[in-house]
């Protein structure tokens, strides 16, 4: 058994962090857990304000996920899908397809939301070489600037944000781009009516210039995540859907974050009754609990991979633990979950509580803008309100907001000088609250505005 002082050492020499600048990374290890609060190995307790990494979502230690993965593992915790399945993997992709968003008929599965998106993107390469009327000339993609779709170099080639993505440009694939729809920060001229048809307009013009190279157009629903939480105009999704039928190019909507009722419906694309052609899903899908991910595909995706074996129409991809039984089983537990305690119904009055908190924190001096889509907000911390100036990155003023919530017994991470709030759904009014008004002290401490 480690003392504490070793697991410290430790955890700054052996344990390489991700987005981490180990040169300066101070420890904050979390032992264990219950409901929204996380405890460290101090005994300090903190609220986990943005769900252990936007995953979590019934609570830490739920009894029903907690026996869901006890039970599995009477059965057996492991066995591959390559040529061979099991029943738990089975009834979560049955489970899946009947309350994804109509005509998502067939699940593929994998590890995380990197993986999920990967294999939509491969996917969508794929059928194209494969479909009844074959289109080899469609290998690129369409994205979003500012995007963020995971790790993986396919989904770094269709990533759009620089701090991320730059060093690694010489090892990626070709994509084409339009801008972030983001209502607070539009183009000159442009007033927050004519926000939507703008936006919408760069997309077709792209589309009636590219469409014949493009094999799909990949967006986050909603709300663009690592971008800083920017809240896309209302029908924004609805007219990107129009608009690839129009031009034949697929749609992938990456749902790893804004999955699961973050944004007040099961899946985001209900909000504006839109199915994509592959929708790609992690994080909740398990309630936080274990790694596993799905890509669902319609059934016209599905009927260009089918064939004899000569025919080499096979989709040769595929995980070690895709569609792991203790994944899939606390998936299902989760779903169960989301049922029995009315989850989603709640969420009206939570949204209401946190908007309320938003329009105060709106007033502070330094906050330029507020974003919120269910239980998901941003705080966007600028130098002047008026312009919209951005502090100096290197004033990591975000950043600083958070370490002194943290003193509050609050948890939160910054997307840049973007104050991220995603609690897990179960959060009550009263942890809501305090999470709350341990950003907004974190706000007026970094930007010394007392």
């Amino acid at each position: 058994m480690l003392s504490r002082d070793e697991l410290l050492h430790h955890d700054r020499h052996s344990v390489w962090h991700p987005f981490t600048q180990m040169a300066e990374y101070e420890p904050l290890v979390i032992e264990r857990a219950h409901g929204a609060t996380l405890v460290d190995i101090d005994g300090r307790e903190y609220l986990d304000g943005v769900s252990s990494l936007w995953c979590n979502v019934h609570g830490h230690r739920h009894p029903r996920l907690d026996q869901a993965i006890r039970d599995q593992l009477d059965k057996v915790a492991h066995t591959t899908l390559l040529g061979a399945s099991n029943p738990t993997t089975i009834r979560l992709a049955q489970r899946l397809v009947e309350l994804a968003p109509a005509g998502l008929a067939h699940v593929f599965f994998s590890d995380d939301g990197a993986t999920a998106v990967e294999v939509a993107l491969k996917m969508a390469f794929q059928y194209w070489r494969q479909c009844p009327q074959p289109r080899p000339t469609k290998t690129s993609f369409a994205a979003l600037s500012q995007a963020y779709h995971g790790d993986t170099l396919g989904d770094v080639s269709v990533g759009g944000v620089p701090l991320f993505h730059d060093m690694f440009r010489p090892l990626l694939f070709e994509t084409f781009r339009v801008p972030s729809p983001n209502p607070y920060r539009r183009p000159a001229g442009v007033s927050r009516a004519e926000a939507l048809p703008h936006y919408l307009g760069e997309v077709e013009t792209l589309l009636a210039e590219h469409h014949e190279k493009l094999a799909a157009f990949v967006l986050e629903p909603l709300i663009q995540g690592a971008a800083g939480m920017v809240v896309h105009p209302e029908g924004y999704l609805r007219g990107v859907r129009e608009l690839t039928r129009k031009y034949d190019v697929l749609l992938i909507a990456d749902e790893v974050a804004v999955g699961f009722g973050r944004t007040g419906t099961l899946f985001a694309c209900q909000q504006e009754e839109v199915t994509p052609d592959l929708l790609c899903l992690a994080k909740g899908l398990t309630g936080g609990y274990l790694p596993l991910a799905a890509t669902l595909a319609t059934d016209t995706i599905w009927q260009a991979f089918l064939g004899d074996f000569a025919s080499r129409r096979t989709f040769f991809h595929g995980h070690t633990y895709g569609g792991n039984p203790l994944g899939a089983a606390v998936a299902l537990a989760s779903l169960d979950v989301f049922e029995e305690e009315q989850t989603l119904a709640r969420l009206p009055e939570k949204a209401a509580r946190l908007a309320e908190h938003l329009a105060r924190i709106a007033c502070l001096n330094h906050v330029g803008d507020v974003r919120q889509r269910g239980l998901v907000a941003g705080i966007e911390l600028v130098r002047d309100r008026a312009t919209g100036e951005s502090f100096a990155s290197s004033e990591r003023r975000g950043h600083r907001a958070c370490l002194h919530a943290r003193t509050l017994g609050v948890l939160l991470r910054p997307l840049g000088d973007v104050l991220v709030i995603m609690p897990p759904l179960s959060v009550t009014l009263e942890e809501l609250d305090r999470i709350c008004l341990a950003a907004e002290a974190g706000i007026q401490e970094a930007t010394h505005e007392r």
